[in-house]
């Protein structure tokens, strides 16, 4: 299958997914989401296929966020659709496939890039990395499951800060709050993904996949939490805030917020 967002390179039992719009900083939009979906979709059913990597092109980004001009003239309904279609097409998937599925964090990894490293289930990031959720800047909150899985990694005070200040952490902090496995330098990243899956793949494929299913049943009281960020998501399309968050942001311009 052919890709225009992503480029899918398969090897050794180990899939590499790069997401490929280094123009806009590998940013999401409804398009790439669909061909990651299918990817690791394809992957998952593949046997010849152990692990997969997911990682951005060039070296500024991993995913600097979700593509904002695609949804800044949503309305609630729309925006409420935006979040549960995103989460169950993708984010819900990588963490719910069978196989493991490792984020290789390098360079900025914001607002959806940073969900879809929290939907992985290990993640290395480059010395270089910056983490963060900056979507109240906007107006609006995280949507495809930040406010969940943050919390759940890092811990309720952490994520709430990352969360109500928009802010940004380092590499050496994301390793110091436990949102990232380990810290590598930026060329050697990818090997040592490659060599985090090449140990993966050596076990046994069906005790990797009552593994991964017995962890996430730990956590499957989250729903109801993943369903209210989803309706609050929607909700914030409906306020002024919203639309004035992202003018601002497509004018390059600080946004003045009057709580409506």
């Amino acid at each position: 299958m052919s890709y225009r967002n992503i480029i899918s390179d398969k090897k050794d039992g180990i899939c590499l997914i790069t997401i490929n719009r280094p123009d806009k900083l590998n940013a999401l939009n409804k398009e790439t989401i669909a061909e990651i979906s299918a990817c690791v979709s394809q992957c998952g059913a593949d046997s010849a296929i152990r692990a997969m990597i997911i990682t951005g092109s060039g070296e500024k980004a991993f995913v600097a966020g979700a593509d904002i001009s695609e949804f800044a003239h949503f309305n609630k309904e729309e925006g409420r659709d935006l979040s549960a279609e995103g989460q169950a097409k993708l984010f819900d998937l990588i963490e719910q496939t069978t196989k493991p599925v490792i984020a290789a964090i390098n360079g900025f990894a914001l607002g959806g890039g940073l969900e879809l490293a929290l939907a992985c289930h290990i993640r290395y990031c480059s010395d270089n990395a910056r983490m963060g959720l900056p979507e109240v800047s906007l107006g609006v909150i995280p949507g495809y499951g930040g406010t969940q899985r943050l919390p759940l990694l890092i811990g309720r005070g952490r994520a709430m800060e990352l969360i109500v200040t928009a802010g940004m952490i380092s590499a050496q902090d994301a390793l110091l709050y436990g949102l990232v496995n380990k810290v590598t330098p930026q060329s050697e990243l990818l090997g040592a993904c490659m060599e985090l899956a090449g140990k993966i793949i050596k076990n046994s494929p069906s005790a990797i996949r009552q593994a991964i299913q017995a962890v996430n049943a730990g956590y499957a009281h989250q729903k109801s939490g993943f369903e209210s960020e989803i309706n609050g998501f929607g909700n914030c399309f409906d306020s002024e805030d919203f639309k004035e968050g992202t003018s601002a942001f497509m004018e390059k311009r600080k946004p003045v917020f009057t709580g409506k």
